[in-house]
């Protein structure tokens, strides 16, 4: 059985100096040496890969479970984007500092990517918050270090290219935390990593590719080519297209009352200006959209609006469920998952998207919901075609984008005393990363055993 960490934060006393914050992060190192994070440390007991994925899908939607394990099933990769639930379990194994951050709780390589601010500025961050959750800030770098390594080994390339860009992952994540550290707390908060500045410290081949990936996005988010895309006219109304089973109407979803009342509720959960930016459009249609591998079978949808002069208005729905992270890190102190996911991601984010809000359904289940725009110039990481040299460049500014997520909640000076001068976190999360990308590939092994043998039922993608 996997322990189960307090929720409670460590503390130092109240308007301590900069040094003091410093010595007090660096007195840590003693009961947890840096050295320490380089071994998973993974308990067999009671470690039953396929009774954990089970378990993870416990208020899915039946008929999208097969389709989930299908993605899985792709590779190694996608097996890990996909039991964040298992990983979960034995990161709370591991050591920690003691340090409690908001978590991403899913911070593998994929949840990166470039999106527009409301100010239209385009931006790299984090942008998957599903799990996120108070915890220790050591659970999303060694997550991230594993992803890095499993893309590497993915693409093809050598162990000790994925163990190399875990390690510069890590150093960005240290160096990063030491600039943050002699920071102010506003600095802190203002601080971005724009596309302008990434684009500057890479290679022309990669920059030409990542302004054509750009501006394709800025293209596809249009609303030009997302209602072109997404929606029909039928009687003289717009509607969403059904394309089962990935985007499709639903007998028991429609704009009825109920759903009415939950989308007001959503509203209220608005800023006053979004509000009345909101409702200068009309709700028209609502439904069902399969999105991701780990979101698999979790009740997503889209909600269609419409304004004035052909304005339209996509918002994307997704059901919050208990973080991954809880059994281990303790409850969120929100009652509601969607308010749980919403305001860690405004706490990670250096901007957030204007209609990120929350609701409850009004069916018997009264699931939880947080709701966003549809696509938003979104440019999601795709490893599948990094080069070696992306794989010693990119990581690098994924772990400066964690440590400014992190010390935005949490403490950089703190931490920054415990990482100290040396090299010898890199070294321990180089080595974590791989001994965890291994054991991830071993685990789909029986995941792979499962689906063949019909124990588990997979349904491919179409």
């Amino acid at each position: 059985m996997a322990k189960v960490l307090s929720p409670s934060r460590v503390w130092i006393k109240s308007g301590a100096s900069r040094s003091e914050r410093k010595e007090f992060g660096k007195a840590a190192r003693e009961k947890t040496p840096l050295l320490s994070h380089a071994k998973p440390m993974i308990s067999a007991h009671e470690r039953d890969v396929v009774r954990i994925l089970e378990d993870s899908n416990i208020g899915r939607l039946p008929d999208l479970v097969p389709l989930r394990y299908g993605r899985m099933l792709a590779s190694p990769f996608n097996f890990f984007r996909g039991s964040a639930a298992l990983m979960a379990r034995d990161l709370a194994g591991t050591p920690v500092s003691g340090f409690i951050v908001q978590a991403c709780g899913d911070c593998h390589i994929h949840n990166f990517g470039a999106f527009a601010t409301p100010e239209r500025s385009i931006v790299i961050d984090i942008n998957d918050f599903d799990e996120t959750l108070p915890a220790p800030w050591e659970w999303d770098v060694k997550r991230l270090a594993a992803s890095l390594v499993l893309a590497a080994r993915e693409r093809g390339f050598s162990e000790d290219l994925g163990r190399e860009a875990a390690w510069r992952m890590a150093q960005g994540y240290r160096q990063h935390l030491n600039e943050l550290s002699s920071m102010s707390a506003l600095q802190v908060w203002y601080s971005k990593i724009s596309a302008e500045s990434f684009l500057s410290r890479i290679g022309a081949d990669t920059r030409h590719r990542v302004e054509q990936s750009l501006k394709a996005a800025a293209q596809k988010s249009s609303t030009e080519v997302l209602t072109e895309k997404l929606t029909v006219v039928s009687n003289g109304r717009m509607r969403f297209k059904d394309i089962p089973p990935l985007l499709c109407h639903m007998d028991d979803v429609t704009l009825g009352e109920e759903t009415m009342k939950a989308f007001e509720d959503y509203r209220s959960t608005l800023a006053e200006d979004k509000r009345i930016l909101l409702d200068k459009f009309e709700m028209v249609d609502i439904a069902r959209k399969v999105v991701g591998i780990g979101s698999v079978g979790t009740s997503c949808g889209v909600l269609l609006l419409a304004g004035a002069e052909k304005d339209v208005l996509i918002l994307q729905i997704k059901e919050a469920r208990p973080s991954v992270l809880e059994p281990y890190a303790g409850a969120s102190k929100f009652p509601h998952h969607g308010q749980r996911v919403v305001l860690g991601q405004k706490l990670m984010q250096a901007a957030s998207d204007m209609f990120l809000g929350w609701t409850t359904g009004r069916n018997q289940a009264k699931r939880h919901f947080f709701v966003r725009q549809l696509r938003d110039m979104k440019v999601g990481v795709n490893t599948a075609y990094w080069s070696k040299e992306d794989f010693k460049l990119n990581p690098v500014v994924a772990g400066e984008i964690l440590a400014r997520a992190h010390a935005r909640a949490g403490d950089a000076a703190v931490m920054r005393g415990y990482l100290g001068k040396s090299e010898d976190f890199e070294d321990a999360i180089g080595k974590y990363g791989v001994a965890y990308a291994k054991q991830a590939e071993r685990d789909y092994g029986v995941f792979v055993s499962a689906c063949k043998s019909g124990m588990l039922k997979v349904q491919m993608d179409e």
